[in-house]
C-alpha cells in the first residue's frame, strides 16, 4: 500500500445516490483474488455497451475524467454488499480518494485497509462540487483537510490508527508486524 500524505488532483463527478458495491463492481469480476487488471471493471455495467464498446455519455468515458484520482460521488456511496474488489477497482482505476456526504460503513472499512481514503464533507461543500467537476483539490492527510480551488480548507473526519496506517503505507497486518520486537520482548517477560 502506498503511503498517503498529501496529495493534489482533479476530480471526477459521479452524482448519483446510493452508488452500490455491484455498481462500482459487478459481481461477476469478484472470481479474482489479486488487485491488478479490476479498474478496467470499474462500473463496468455503467461505462460499456452489450458489446464491450465504452458509453460516450458516461462521465468516466468523458476526456476530462482521463487522469482524474479524487472521485466525487452522492449520498450514501457505497452501500449494499461488503465486497473488498470495490476499493480494489477504484485504485486500480487510478482513484486515490473519495468524497461524498455519506459513505457507507463497511466500504469506508475496506478502502481505509486498502488504501483508498474516503472523505466526508458536508452538504455545501458536497453541492458545490458536484457542480464543478474537474477541479483540482488539494487532499491533506495529516491535517485531514481537504482544499478547494478558492483556498478553502474543509476538515473531514478520520479516525487516528486509520489516518497512521494510510500515513506510513501498511494495512493493519503491517501494522502488527512493525511490532514484533515489541512483541517478542513482552513474551519473554511474560509466560
Amino acid at each position: 500500500m502506498q503511503p498517503i500524505s498529501t496529495f493534489s488532483a482533479r476530480t471526477a463527478v459521479l452524482p448519483y445516490t446510493n452508488i452500490d458495491t455491484d455498481q462500482i463492481i459487478p459481481a461477476r469480476f469478484l472470481t479474482t483474488t489479486t488487485k491488478e487488471g479490476l479498474g478496467r471493471q470499474a462500473f463496468a455495467d455503467w461505462r460499456y455497451d452489450a458489446n464491450g464498446a465504452p458509453k460516450p455519455d458516461f462521465a468516466l468515458n468523458q476526456p476530462e475524467a482521463a487522469g482524474c484520482a479524487i472521485l466525487v460521488a452522492g449520498r450514501n456511496f457505497g452501500c449494499g454488499s461488503s465486497r473488498e474488489h470495490a476499493p480494489w477497482a477504484l485504485l486500480d482505476y487510478g482513484f486515490r480518494a473519495v468524497v461524498s456526504t455519506e459513505i457507507a460503513d463497511i466500504f469506508r472499512n475496506n478502502s481505509l485497509k486498502n488504501g483508498l481514503l474516503p472523505i466526508v464533507v458536508d452538504e455545501q461543500t458536497h453541492a458545490w462540487l458536484l457542480q464543478h467537476p474537474g477541479v483540482s483539490l488539494k487532499v491533506d492527510l495529516q491535517a485531514s483537510t481537504l482544499t478547494l480551488p478558492d483556498g478553502t480548507a474543509v476538515r473531514f473526519p478520520i479516525e487516528a490508527f486509520a489516518r497512521h496506517c494510510l500515513l506510513n503505507g501498511v494495512d493493519e497486518l503491517g501494522f502488527l508486524l512493525q511490532q514484533a520486537d515489541a512483541i517478542a520482548r513482552y513474551e519473554q517477560t511474560h509466560s
